[in-house]
């Protein structure tokens, strides 16, 4: 019950932070360590047999993934130059396009009756490719007038990512018993973690927020509903049934946006942070929304041909 309010408090933190920086601003120096906390306990919730169910169901994934890193970069440079975004704002937009998918989705797409089991490969192969995908898109994207440190961001990314996810697993493979026991604690943990981040983004970044923050609203909810459109529809087109399509809108359209707030954070500006910080609580809101009109509507399977093939 706690983590599916998680809108409501992070709403809540971010209010917070605006009016109360001072205890968020002394928790600037714990964001990496936030972070790599959050990866970890997303790679406790893997095992091995998440990886190899890729190379026994390639199709559905593959196209998740592949719509997740071409429609979300390129919605992201779309907004940002059509809103005409200051050259920060416009490259934190671009982060958050250029991560991998969400740690929520999973939650989403179960609410939603959708395909849980490809949610998880998709996150996992998302997460994995976000690794080279993330710095080379970034730098792709953001304006030539901007400095993109790629191997910086590669680095960050394998520390705070690849590093702590492969942990979890290693530890969810080899610790099962220890992990059984306290598995239930670890989202409510983990969403603690993701509040404090973006307190602490939204804190060393307040009165920006406040000048750009009716655009940068803009931006975000654009971006978020591009993304779960084009995972829907993209699902659609390629002849998926109803439940998968319902996962790939969910996974294309929430991102790892506390990923993109720490490197836009680390790497750029506390301007750069705060699209992520505000994507997190947005994404949750309209996935929330999406899942439970979804939760009440019936599968339905137009092309049981497709349904075999995507299984």
């Amino acid at each position: 019950m706690m983590t599916r309010l998680f809108p409501v408090w992070a709403i809540l933190v971010t209010v917070g932070a605006i009016a109360f920086p001072a205890p968020f601003l002394k928790l600037l120096p714990i964001i990496t360590p936030l972070l790599a906390f959050i990866m970890f306990t997303m790679g406790v919730s893997l095992t091995v047999q998440d990886f190899s169910r890729i190379a026994r169901r390639p199709y559905p994934v593959l196209a998740g993934v592949g719509l997740h890193y071409l429609v979300m970069p390129v919605a992201a440079w779309g907004i940002a130059h059509l809103l005409g975004m200051p050259p920060a704002l416009a490259t934190g937009m671009i982060l958050v396009g250029c991560v991998s998918s969400g740690t929520a989705s999973n939650v989403m797409i179960f609410l939603s009756k959708g395909d849980v089991a490809l949610s998880v490969s998709i996150s996992a192969l998302s997460t994995l490719v976000g690794i080279f995908a993330t710095p080379l898109l970034t730098r792709l994207y953001v304006s030539a007038g901007v400095s993109v440190d790629s191997w910086g961001l590669f680095r960050s990314i394998i520390t705070m990512v690849a590093l702590p996810v492969l942990a979890g697993v290693l530890v969810n493979t080899l610790c099962q018993r220890m992990v059984k026991r306290v598995e239930a604690a670890l989202p409510p943990i983990a969403m603690v973690s993701i509040l404090l981040i973006i307190g602490c983004v939204v804190a060393g970044a307040g009165p920006s927020l406040a000048q750009a923050g009716p655009l940068l609203m803009l931006g975000v909810v654009l971006h978020n509903a591009i993304g779960l459109a084009g995972g829907y529809w993209g699902g659609r087109l390629l002849g998926f049934d109803e439940s998968v399509c319902r996962t790939l809108a969910l996974e294309v359209g929430m991102q790892n946006s506390a990923l993109a707030a720490t490197l836009g954070r680390l790497y750029f500006s506390p301007v750069a942070a705060l699209p992520g910080a505000v994507f997190s609580v947005w994404h949750n809101v309209s996935g929330s929304v999406l899942a439970t009109f979804w939760a009440a509507r019936p599968l339905k399977v137009k092309n049981p041909d497709a349904q075999d093939i995507a299984r």
